[in-house]
């Protein structure tokens, strides 16, 4: 006699499918009772002033005329930023390289520089003045130079 191809974990799982399957049509047919009209009127939202979400519209008394000319399309430009001359010491230099890393003298931030941005021969441990140029990966030393 041939056993049954059916388990227990298979009569669970049948019936937890099927559970699911009425509860969703319990609920399909919920929200088929609880339906509204589904007009246009009924789905648009409305923004107050002060960035609410409501379904009244705006008042018409309370709009205010924006000139064309004063609204600004994009991110504004930036002004330069003022090139002050920073000083530092040269913390890392690399010669074969051709690159190496200046550290503040009034804070504790590190500045890479590269032998292409510099106006004197630098050394390590050498005061220099330089200025920061912002590059892809942070800001860098540019018009490294001795200090006076």
């Amino acid at each position: 006699m041939a056993k049954s191809q059916e388990t227990y974990s298979k009569k669970e799982k049948e019936k937890k499918k099927l559970r699911k399957r009425q509860e969703k049509m319990a609920k399909r047919e919920e929200r088929k009772a609880n339906a509204t009209s589904g007009s246009l009127d009924d789905m648009i939202a409305y923004v107050d002033e002060f960035g609410n979400i409501v379904d009244t519209p705006p008042d018409p008394t309370k709009k205010k005329k924006v000139k064309a000319e004063n609204i600004e399309i994009g991110i504004p430009k930036k002004e330069e930023e003022e090139s002050d001359e920073k000083t530092g010491r040269v913390d890392y230099f690399n010669y074969d390289r051709g690159y190496g890393f200046i550290k503040e003298l009034k804070g504790n931030n590190k500045y890479f520089f590269h032998v292409n941005n510099t106006v004197d021969e630098v050394a390590e441990g050498q005061l220099v003045s330089f200025e920061l140029e912002k590059s892809d990966r942070g800001l860098n030393a540019v018009n490294v130079a001795k200090a006076m």
